[in-house]
């Protein structure tokens, strides 16, 4: 039962709130007999409420060895019960919890299993432990199921046809980068090209009457894109096809952080639909009439996806990509320079025939758009998840006079350029929140993005895609750094 349990936070499926965190502090400065003022001192360091509760309480006075389904029946048992119940149980139990286990339990009384682990994550975990394919548990782990309903056993390792028949495809083939000149590709009529959307990679298996959606990490998202359910009534049994799913205004796809309204929720109301309608770019046939296509050169596969899509009305879902009809590599090239205006993340290059040869280069390549640049000032700085060494940056630019927090981003400097901004960092801090420190605005790096977007989440009113330090500017004054209103130019077109 502990790993059902165990699963379940992992998932997010865990006890919800019965406590807040303004009612562990008080109960464990009075459990510690410490002031508050110390409680908040220590906070400051440790950065999170429920930890600092975990290490300031009297070590165990009655030592138990009740396990993680113990408590969580003792949690969901407190729901129902008055507040000071709740606390009695609290006391009780931290009365025999050691210091670590204290704090798993003070994040599942408030509801808040952190575990920064994505289920993409989890299930190659599994897969790894348990030696069971990783998309069957990914479609096992998604079904609607709790450790009352199941056990290890059925959940892990019994026969499920409806897995089986949801499998998707390996997508560990992913497109490799290319960094040099296309023309190095040889003749340019022996490739397809077309826009590398900025949307959801995704598979679509329409296998027994059913419709099974898979991003391109192995998360099931057939119920994030309940639209695509249409595709039963237009497309034949025994189908699966690799495109993008984009949010689209009816002709044309909209920037990404119009889907990502709709990513991570576990339900889509009508309304969400209505106002962030999503589509399918089908740009591959992986399985045709229960047959893998995959041997199949691709200038085929894609004849007989044109051949199915081109009859279907404009309600159906799945649209074909469109190819990038060009006559030679410039011309290419001068329309690679637009990407970011149709909202795309490059060019997908599609070799058309077979490679006669293994040691040929890749049939398939992606050709990233050109990053964007600007100079931004350091005003916070943590360590990363691998050492002491400061890695990660918070960097803020200019509108008027004062500086707005813009982005956290992580180093990709030299090691010892690491070094020496560590030793500056420990040296000018100003404050300390937990792990972050507070520097004096003086340093100033380059950040690399590969794209921006609108963001009311955000003090800047922006959010980059996949920003990266990548230069150090010694010595560059602060003041030249970029402007809010310059970052605001460089947004997109809408629509």
């Amino acid at each position: 039962m502990d790993r059902l349990w165990a699963i379940t936070c992992f998932l997010d499926r865990g006890p919800s709130r019965i406590v807040t965190q303004s009612q562990l502090r008080d109960w464990a400065i009075q459990t510690a007999s410490i002031p508050l003022w110390l409680f908040e001192e220590s906070n400051r360091f440790v950065g999170d409420v429920k930890e600092t509760c975990a290490l300031i309480l009297p070590p165990p006075a009655d030592p138990s060895d009740h396990n993680l389904s113990h408590w969580i029946t003792q949690i969901t048992l407190a729901r129902g019960q008055e507040n000071t119940a709740r606390q009695t149980l609290i006391l009780t139990a931290w009365k025999q919890l050691e210091t670590s286990e204290r704090l798993l339990f003070n994040n599942l009384l408030t509801g808040s299993f952190h575990a920064k682990l994505s289920q993409h994550l989890l299930t190659q975990a599994l897969s790894q432990v348990t030696g069971q394919n990783a998309a069957e548990l990914a479609y096992r782990l998604s079904s609607n199921w709790t450790p009352h309903t199941t056990n290890w056993h059925n959940l892990i390792f019994s026969d499920n046809p409806a897995a089986n028949r949801a499998r998707p495809y390996p997508t560990g083939q992913t497109a490799p980068r290319l960094d040099r000149s296309p023309a190095s590709l040889g003749a340019p009529t022996k490739w397809h090209a077309e826009w590398k959307w900025d949307g959801v990679a995704s598979q679509l298996i329409l296998r027994a009457r059913q419709h099974v959606i898979w991003s391109n990490e192995q998360t099931l998202l057939t119920d994030t894109f309940p639209e695509l359910a249409r595709a039963l009534d237009f497309l034949p049994d025994g189908t699966v096809i690799d495109g993008e799913i984009l949010a689209w205004d009816g002709t044309h796809p909209l920037p990404f952080s119009a889907l990502q309204k709709r990513i991570g929720r576990k339900s889509i109301p009508k309304s969400l639909q209505r106002d962030i309608p999503v589509v399918m770019l089908a740009s591959d046939l992986l399985e045709y009439d229960h047959q893998d296509q995959r041997d199949c050169p691709f200038q085929k596969r894609r004849s007989t996806l044109t051949q199915m899509l081109a009859p279907l009305p404009p309600e159906c879902p799945i649209r074909l990509a469109p190819q990038i009809p060009f006559r030679d590599w410039n011309e290419l090239t001068q329309i690679h320079k637009k990407s970011r205006a149709h909202h795309a993340q490059g060019i997908l290059l599609n070799r058309l025939a077979q490679n006669p040869t293994p040691r040929e280069s890749p049939d398939r390549w992606l050709w990233p758009q050109d990053p964007l640049r600007i100079d931004a000032v350091l005003i916070y700085a943590q360590a990363g998840r691998r050492g002491p060494q400061i890695s990660e940056l918070t960097c803020a630019v200019w509108s008027g006079n004062n500086l707005v927090p813009l982005t956290r981003a992580t180093s990709a400097l030299s090691d010892a350029e690491t070094s020496e901004l560590t030793a500056w960092v420990r040296k000018n801090t100003q404050q300390r929140f937990g792990p972050v420190r507070q520097v004096p605005p003086e340093q100033v790096f380059e950040i690399t993005f590969d794209n921006i977007h609108t963001s009311p989440r955000h003090k800047s009113g922006l959010a980059l895609l996949s920003p990266r330090i990548t230069r150090w500017h010694k010595g560059k004054p602060p003041q030249h750094a970029a402007t809010l209103a310059h970052l605001t130019g460089m947004l997109p077109p809408s629509g």
